[in-house]
């Protein structure tokens, strides 16, 4: 029994000796270097995103210039483009008759007073025949009195067979001016009524046919100036009372940002929506706007909380940080910020963003697909 445990002991003391040995050896092993976990490799993300002009207008990114004015100061506001009573007008046939000449279709330019159809009617030769009628009697008052002048310069005539013959006259003058008035008015001219455009601009619509018989107040075209345009939005009533005649605005439309100014706000609040609306007018670009487009504006407002505002669509969330885009020489910069409050429409930027930058507005989550693509893509 003894001679068992002896050997027992022995065989322990044998294989300490073994450990001991193998671990003193690894230990003089050059040791490879630190490499970082698979998950510290996953959170490192890229602080860049090379993209040129052309692939930001492909992926149709909006750019947005960040202002001085705080978050509040600025005013979110949807909305569509509109022609002003002055920048477009309706024609009518103006008489009864019969369409004998169009010469402009949709699309084509027109001069302010220029032709663009003829209507031969029935109204039109008993307007020229009036007229022709009030100019002979004209003719014939203004004889009669040269004749009364000159027999009451003789002496044979008394004067106030003068004085009835100058009336006479007279009327058939003040005739003649009105019916000149009238036809000049329906643009008569013989049988036929001239179609002529009180504004230049192009044609927005035709339905006047060739041949067709229209009546006084049948629609034949309508002419929009496309300089002449506004803004028509609408904004919350809370926002309305801090909004000025005056005041800046951004128009933004299909990506393209033209400057404006508020025009008017309507005193009162539509009894259904609840909001406002407010007239902007652009100082610049507006030949870009076609009436009927729908637009966001950027209404500057009185009143204003710290930091800065961006739309609320640039502000994303990478690696469970808040970033913006900001755009750069080559592509965009990701920058960590710290955001504030939040609307649908804006996000206040405590820090992080600088007015005068530029971000990644509408669109900025295709930039954050395509660091996530490349992320992926290095894994």
């Amino acid at each position: 029994m003894n001679r068992t445990l002896l050997g027992t002991v022995a065989g322990a003391a044998l294989i300490a000796g073994a450990a001991g040995y193998f671990i003193g050896s690894n230990n003089d092993l050059p040791q490879p270097a630190n490499v970082p976990s698979p998950a510290a490799a996953t959170a490192a993300t890229p602080d860049s995103i090379p993209m040129d002009a052309a692939r930001i207008t492909a992926a149709e990114i909006g750019l947005y210039k960040v202002g001085d004015g705080g978050f509040g100061s600025q005013v979110i506001a949807q909305g569509a483009i509109e022609a002003p009573p002055s920048g477009h007008a309706v024609l009518t046939a103006g008489a009864d008759g019969r369409v004998t000449r169009i010469s402009k279709q949709i699309g084509d330019a027109v001069a302010r007073g220029e032709m663009i159809a003829t209507i031969e009617s029935r109204d039109a030769a008993s307007i020229s025949g009036s007229l022709r009628a009030a100019q002979a009697r004209a003719a014939q008052a203004k004889a009669n009195y040269a004749r009364e002048q000159r027999l009451y310069d003789a002496k044979v005539t008394a004067r106030a067979d003068l004085e009835a013959a100058r009336a006479d006259y007279q009327a058939a003058a003040a005739q003649v001016a009105s019916a000149s008035g009238e036809a000049a008015a329906a643009g008569v001219s013989g049988r036929f009524v001239s179609v002529r455009s009180p504004i230049a601009g192009r044609i927005t619509a035709a339905p006047a046919v060739l041949g067709s018989y229209v009546t006084a107040a049948d629609e034949l075209f309508r002419i929009a100036d496309p300089a002449v345009v506004q803004a028509e939005v609408s904004v919350p009533v809370r926002d309305g009372g801090r909004i000025k005649p005056g005041a800046a605005a951004v128009i933004e439309a299909d990506g393209n940002e033209v400057n404006a100014r508020v025009r008017s706000i309507t005193p009162s609040a539509d009894a259904e929506s609840r909001t406002m609306t407010v007239v902007l007018t652009p100082t610049s670009g507006g030949s870009t706007l076609t009436p009927g487009e729908y637009v966001r504006a950027r209404i500057t407002a009185r009143g204003g909380g710290a930091g800065v505002a961006v739309p609320s669509e640039a502000v994303q969330s990478v690696g469970g940080r808040d970033v913006v885009f900001v755009r750069t020489a080559k592509g965009f910069a990701i920058r960590p910020i710290e955001v504030g409050e939040r609307t649908s429409e804006a996000a206040q930027i405590l820090n992080g963003v600088k007015p005068g930058e530029t971000v990644a507005g509408k669109q900025a989550f295709v930039l954050k697909a395509e660091l996530e693509k490349g992320s992926g893509e290095e894994d």
